[in-house]
């Protein structure tokens, strides 16, 4: 049952949150539990337990009902700190675990040093819903990979396969490619998969459109070789802020992109990279990387810079390079934006010349 005292000021809430229900705990100033219990996940029901209480602060973990309750609390005058998941199961991880408890840590860790909490930032409620067309193409687009893989799997069953295509084109180039025990089967697949594609090819306009009303900015980043619309409001829309980093070399291990370190002694391995972050931003970068490096790659400073990386090894040393041209173009689009300049392909060749 939940234990009921009297509020006082300083206080800090841990906020477990449920699909349904949610957990919380409120501690006082010097740490005493003041109350425990839970609450429906709802504007009604927080509202209801929180709009009276006193400005505190609160304490919660990121998931899918952070972004607007953190929106509800900040409203009605709380500091809402909104936990990062992979930061914090590091810390408070045991073999008891309940909502309870996970409520009570998440507020002694925010009453002691909120820093611990590696607190993250939500989009507005605007980028929010850009992000949500992003999203649904990328759904789009995971579906028909599946279904273009079942295709090619299916024919392949039968002794056959069909030929190297786009994807946008493979409902057209596979329906003729088809055996005859297979075409009461997959006829119905292919319709799909067109029919996937039509609706893809909306949402890449819809979103060139988004990152031109809305977004302009995005138009300095789209001056770099092989970052199209979706990779430059995409990494508009992650960022958020270009002023939240103190250094835009930042931003490569924000996303992700900087290798794990396991130094011990004189031992000091090389290792994987993070992979935080946005880990479809990362991919959209390093499908740009590709593109620099490929042969239709104009010539730019990061194209040489990740060549001559590249020739420095093995067969490893190309993925080690597509990967470091990816960091520095996180880097590179970063201050682009930062500093609103425009995109010289040369600059530092022609400045050493």
């Amino acid at each position: 049952m939940a234990k009921r005292s009297r509020v006082e000021a300083g206080m800090t809430v841990g906020l477990d949150l449920g699909d349904k229900f949610s957990h919380f705990c409120v501690l006082d100033a010097s740490g005493e539990t003041l109350e425990e219990g839970r609450v429906a996940t709802t504007r009604k029901g927080l509202l209801q337990r929180f709009g009276n209480l006193p400005s505190s602060r609160v304490a919660l973990e990121v998931g899918t009902h952070s972004p607007w309750i953190e929106r509800l609390l900040t409203g009605i005058g709380h500091e809402v700190l909104v936990a990062n998941a992979r930061k914090l199961r590091l810390i408070y991880h045991n073999e008891s675990k309940s909502d309870r408890l996970d409520a009570e840590n998440l507020a002694r860790l925010a009453r002691v040093d909120p820093k611990l909490l590696h607190p993250i930032r939500h989009r507005d409620g605007e980028s929010q819903e850009a992000m949500a067309v992003l999203r649904s193409r990328q759904v789009l687009v995971e579906a028909r990979a599946k279904l273009v893989n079942h295709v090619r799997g299916a024919v392949k069953s039968f002794g056959s396969r069909i030929k190297s295509c786009s994807t946008a084109s493979f409902h057209r180039q596979a329906a003729d490619q088809i055996p005859e025990g297979l075409r009461p089967a997959l006829p119905a697949v292919l319709e799909v998969i067109a029919d996937l594609t039509r609706k893809i090819r909306r949402y890449d306009q819809q979103i060139e459109r988004l990152a031109e009303q809305r977004y302009p900015q995005t138009s300095l980043l789209r001056e770099v070789p092989g970052v199209g619309p979706l990779t430059a409001l995409w990494f508009v829309l992650t960022i958020g802020d270009p002023h939240r980093f103190s250094r835009s070399r930042r931003v490569g291990a924000y996303l992700g992109l900087r290798p794990r370190r396991g130094q011990s002694g004189d031992d000091d391995p090389e290792l994987q990279i993070t992979k935080t972050g946005d880990p479809e931003l990362r991919r959209l970068l390093v499908t740009s990387a590709h593109y620099i490096l490929g042969p239709f790659g104009p010539d730019t400073d990061l194209r040489r810079w990740g060549l001559a990386l590249a020739a420095r090894g093995r067969k490893s040393a190309k993925k080690r390079a597509v990967v470091a041209v990816a960091r520095k173009l996180s880097v590179l689009l970063h201050a682009l934006w930062l500093n609103a300049e425009e995109y010289e392909p040369l600059r530092n060749s022609e400045a050493a010349a």
